[in-house]
């Protein structure tokens, strides 16, 4: 475990999380909002795996599974990423995401993992500054980020659509 909140934790993503990754991303509900490109095998799903454990050794940082404490069961994943190539004008920078098999939706999940790695991130990674990345149509994504008291800085354009990006700065 990496960190925790009260119903969640947080741990590297796995190989033995392939079943429950394509679960998540092979479901079109899951990418309306993400390029609507759902994967399609259990293959692409240990490909992703194997990318964000590269991560992990290349950056020190990728997104983590989410666990529900209770039942133990991979519930999405989320956190931080290092986003290395330029995106509205950044460059180099760590953005919080997070994802969510559909039926984990509607359980307040995606807010309480975005305040714990909020945490995590700034007292423990010492991060100045935390970046999000929203469809600007996702409106149940951007109240997760507004909720947690993200800045919304104006909207961009990000693979063909509109994105909200927003920014939350480390309390002093």
């Amino acid at each position: 475990m990496i960190f925790e909140s009260n119903r969640l934790y947080f741990r590297e993503i796995m190989s033995d999380d392939a079943e429950a990754i394509f679960e998540m991303d092979g479901d079109p509900d899951v990418h309306r909002f993400l390029g609507q490109h759902p994967i399609e095998n259990l293959g692409q799903a240990i490909k992703d795996i194997n990318h964000i454990r590269q991560q992990y050794i290349e950056n020190g940082i990728g997104r983590l599974a989410i666990i529900e404490k209770e039942s133990g069961q991979f519930v999405g994943w989320g956190a931080f990423k290092l986003i290395t190539e330029s995106i509205n004008g950044h460059q180099n920078f760590h953005d919080l995401g997070y994802r969510f098999i559909k039926r984990h939706w509607g359980k307040g999940y995606a807010t309480e993992a975005a305040k714990a790695a909020i945490v995590y991130g700034f007292s423990i990674l010492k991060l100045p500054v935390i970046y999000a990345i929203a469809d600007i149509g996702h409106r149940a994504s951007r109240n997760v980020l507004e909720k947690c008291g993200f800045v919304n800085e104006g909207t961009f354009e990000y693979d063909g659509t509109p994105h909200v990006w927003y920014t939350l700065k480390r309390p002093r």
